[in-house]
């Protein structure tokens, strides 16, 4: 026996119309999801505010100072050497000191001037308004003639000395006087050497930098480029674009900070080079004569006697020496010989005074013994001895100041030296490093923050290397200063 089931036709159609209610349920679901997406999608990207059109960041509007010229006249390009040379001859610290040479000279003719005979004339015209019965000739004490009214008596004496201490010593002081304003006109040329020299190469340092800082912005501003097309595509969020774009910003503000720092190292050469400030020159550098001039031999021994201030204590040491040698010998007798010739004429009537005249003249020798001086002399010389005490110990500390300026240079150039082929290295990695970074961050492997600090290692690994280069030229002049070796 068999049997069938049978649906009722009301069952059928309720189980039809749950079914089309469910499917329309459903769509209205998604709909609504695509809908809310597409909202947060677009106030997610309202806040960028992105430019309608990419930014062009290969072009800035900074002038670098270097380039500026003279109104009057275009302007030079000066090597260090021409600097230095220029300094030489233009700076008035230097001047002064050449100046102060002749002073030197010209001093000890002064003092040497008692050496040669003293040759002096002198008159008297006197008029009696009660004359005597008598005159006397106090010259060749003689009567010469009673109520005489009118006389006048001219005379020329001459003096020439022997010997004096003064003398002696003014003639032992001499040359050293005249070495000590030398010394003092070498030291000034060799810190105008040094100063010029420093601040030449920190001038090219900034210049250098600048460079780099234009070359990092110019990556960077590549890096932005990219940064926005590829965010416009969907393929990176707009945080990569926000921090190329704050690194930008960063590298140019370091550009202007450069640029505007030429300007006062510019100011502070001139000074130093007693250079106009109303003209103005570019400085040039052959860079393999820089990478050449880093080279020193750190081997050689360090002499004193080549130091200009070891060589200006000595030259006090010699001249203080005679000092006690003049206060030691004071007690020794002045001795000069003398001549005096006189005429006089005698008259009552003052319009014949000069009818009638008598001349006299003589010659001698005189001399000088200091007996007792209240031992002015004496302590005199115990002071000199102390004074001299004093720079044997002056002697000794530059020694040691010397010895300490030497080893801190040699430590600071071998080091910066050494640090310098480091970074040299650094600069090469650095480079290749970013190259492919950024490669890897277009073809999306790699997030941006690898480009970022690649191009931040790169930039710092540049800016080291400059600082480490002209550290090195720094310290190679600090270490020739100190061994003496600077040349002028």
């Amino acid at each position: 026996m068999g049997y069938c089931l049978k649906m009722p036709v009301s069952g059928f159609n309720m189980a039809s119309i749950f079914f089309n209610r469910l499917i329309r349920i459903c769509l209205f679901t998604i709909g609504l999801l695509f809908e809310l997406t597409a909202f947060a999608q677009k106030q997610k990207t309202t806040g960028v505010s992105p430019p309608l059109v990419a930014p062009d960041t290969s072009k800035h509007n900074l002038l670098i100072p270097v380039t500026i010229k003279d109104s009057s006249n275009t302007a030079q390009y000066l090597t260090l050497q021409q600097c230095i040379d220029y300094a030489i001859l233009h700076q008035p610290a230097l001047n002064r000191s050449l100046i102060g040479i002749n002073i030197a000279r010209i001093t000890n003719a002064i003092n040497l001037s008692t050496a040669l005979p003293q040759v002096s004339s002198a008159g008297r015209l006197v008029h009696y308004y009660q004359p005597g019965n008598s005159s006397v000739n106090t010259t060749s004490n003689s009567l010469k003639g009673v109520g005489i009214a009118n006389t006048f008596i001219p005379g020329i004496a001459v003096t020439q000395s022997i010997f004096t201490p003064s003398l002696l010593y003014a003639f032992k002081s001499a040359p050293y006087y005249v070495k000590q304003a030398q010394q003092a006109s070498d030291s000034t040329k060799i810190f105008l050497v040094s100063s010029v020299s420093k601040s030449f190469y920190n001038l090219l340092l900034t210049l250098e930098q600048i460079n780099v800082f234009k070359e990092d912005t110019a990556r960077l501003g590549k890096s932005v480029r990219d940064a926005y097309y590829q965010y416009k595509g969907g393929i990176v969020d707009e945080t990569d674009y926000e921090q190329a774009t704050i690194t930008l910003n960063n590298s140019i503000g370091q550009l202007k900070m450069a640029t505007e720092n030429v300007v006062p190292q510019y100011a502070t050469l001139k000074q130093l080079m007693g250079f106009p400030p109303e003209q103005q020159f570019n400085v040039v550098f052959d860079t393999l004569e820089m990478m050449k001039s880093i080279h020193i031999d750190t081997n050689q021994q360090l002499q004193y006697e080549r130091r200009i201030e070891y060589q200006q204590i000595i030259n006090s040491k010699g001249l203080q020496t005679q000092l006690v040698n003049y206060y030691k010998y004071s007690f020794l007798p002045t001795v000069s010989a003398f001549y005096n010739y006189n005429r006089e004429f005698d008259n009552n009537n003052l319009s014949n005074l000069f009818g009638s005249s008598f001349a006299s003249s003589y010659v001698g020798l005189q001399f000088s013994i200091p007996i007792f001086t209240g031992f002015s002399r004496t302590n005199s010389l115990r002071r000199a001895k102390l004074q001299q005490k004093i720079l044997d110990w002056d002697e000794t500390d530059l020694k040691s100041q010397i010895y300490t300026q030497y080893t801190s240079a040699l430590a600071n150039y071998k080091s910066n030296y050494f640090n310098l082929q480091l970074l040299q290295k650094n600069v090469s990695m650095a480079q290749r490093v970013y190259f492919v970074v950024t490669l890897q961050y277009r073809q999306g492997i790699v997030p941006y923050l690898n480009v970022i600090t690649a191009e931040s290692n790169l930039m710092t690994s540049e800016i080291s290397y400059l600082n480490a280069l002209f550290q090195v030229l720094s310290y190679k002049i600090d270490l020739e200063k100190a061994m003496g070796n600077i040349s002028y």
